[in-house]
Parts: C-alpha cells; structure tokens; sequence
C-alpha cells in the first residue's frame, strides 16, 4: 500500500505537477511518524497524507474532547470520545485507502522509549506538548540519526503571521524553545530544526495557568512542519542514487 495505486494515481495528480513523478514514487515509500495530534500535529499528519507519504506512524495517547473542537483536525462532535490515533487512521484512510498507517494509543514517555525504533522513520514530527517527552524524543532522535523537526509553543497566541522556521538556537520570545536550548546544548545536540513563533504569549491575570487557543496559530504550525518535511524529503529523493528501497513496481 503506497498510494501510487491507479486512484492513486489521480489523487496525488495536481501534486504531482509540483514534484514530479520521480519525487511522489519516493515519498510513496516514506514512512514518518507524528509525536502529538493535537491542534498542531493532526494538521501536520494530514498535510504529509495529502502529500503522498505512502507510510505514517501517529503517536498519542489522548481522547476527543469537546475542548478540541476549536482548533483540532480530528474533532468533530461525531469523533468526541474516541481515541485520536483511531479517528486520525479513519480520516486519513477516508483521503488515501493506499494509506500504511499504524495508531499507537499512547504517549511518549521514558519507560515507553525502546518500543519505537526511531531508525525505521524517514523524518520525524514532534507535536508533543509535554515537555520532557519532548526533550526525550529529540534526543533519541537524534541518536538514530533521523531527522526531526519540533513544534514549539502554541498557546496563548493569536498571530499565524508571527510563525518562523529556524533552528533552535536561533529562535527567540517563545518561553518553551528557551527551555529546549538549554536541554539540547546540555546534552550536546547541536541543531535542530523547529517552527516556532516570535509573538509573545499573552498572560491571563484573571486565569492564571489556563492555556488559551484558537483556529488559527496551532494549525498554521502544523502544516508549515508539514511544508518543511516535504521539502527536505524533495530534496533528499533529488541526491539519493540509491533506489533499491522503491518497491520493484515503482522503479522506471
């Protein structure tokens, strides 16, 4: 299943015109995987589903709640119960029936790290919202020499505009990059590619802690990750000689 099947064939088409058929064979033999579908990661995963990747693993642990219908992909009042990875795999399917894809009903954690062989993804979506799993993730990562890019802070902002593309020692304002730089020069990692954003988040005096949200920032965030993976793996087909991993149906 890689979605270069006939209707595949017609699905992928206006895409194709972009990429070139050489392009779309290689992203059809893709796999990557999406940490988090929340407001950002659920955008991420269907914007990579629509781009033709053939295999996508979904990471999450979290049900539909009715506070997620103000901003995330996969909630609707019809979905509101389930679990996010089942209502993502049916949605996705529901675009591309070719669709590989592998719901894992959890969250990423340290006693649950040795289960993912982060060295079968070609790329890597970091959508988690929890902080030291976030932390966790890059690091093994960049352990298995795969790439990754992460999702930095979301909340309490209302500008789409004020999203960025940088590496993470360059980025600035957003309180949980600051975070994850100090985590990552500590451990030795040097770069990582992150989408984050320069508008300082706003603070509730009236609720302290409460995270606020809207339909616009969070999903801005995931299809420009989205974006940004396509690219590199545009980019990586046009330097990679070697198509033994295309099945034999694919190769010219």
């Amino acid at each position: 299943m890689n979605g270069m099947t006939e209707g595949g064939e017609g699905r992928f088409a206006r895409t194709r015109i972009l990429l070139g058929k050489e392009v779309m064979r290689y992203l059809a033999s893709c796999r990557v995987a999406v940490f988090g579908l929340g407001g950002v990661g659920g955008h991420a995963a269907e914007a990579v589903v629509r781009s033709g990747i053939g295999s996508l693993d979904l990471i999450d642990g979290d049900t539909v709640e009715r506070s997620n219908l103000n901003r995330q992909l996969i909630a609707l009042e019809s979905t509101i119960g389930r679990q996010k990875v089942d209502a993502a795999a049916s949605r996705f399917l529901d675009i591309n029936p070719d669709l590989d894809v592998v719901g894992h009903a959890c969250f990423f954690h340290r006693e649950n790290a040795e289960t993912f062989d982060l060295s079968r993804y070609d790329y890597i979506i970091d959508a988690i919202d929890d902080v030291p799993s976030k932390i966790l993730l890059i690091e093994r990562a960049y352990q298995a020499g795969t790439p990754i890019i992460s999702s930095m802070g979301t909340g309490n902002k209302r500008d789409p505009l004020r999203l960025e593309v940088a590496d993470i020692f360059k980025t600035s304002v957003c309180p949980l990059a600051k975070i994850v730089r100090k985590a990552l020069r500590r451990d030795g990692i040097p770069h990582l590619k992150v989408v984050y954003s320069r508008e300082e988040p706003e603070k509730k005096e009236d609720q302290p802690g409460a995270v606020g949200s809207n339909a616009f920032v969070p999903p801005a965030a995931g299809l420009i990750l989205a974006a940004e993976v396509i690219r590199d793996l545009t980019e990586k087909c046009g330097k990679d000689e070697d198509i033994s991993r295309l099945p034999l149906l694919q190769r010219e």
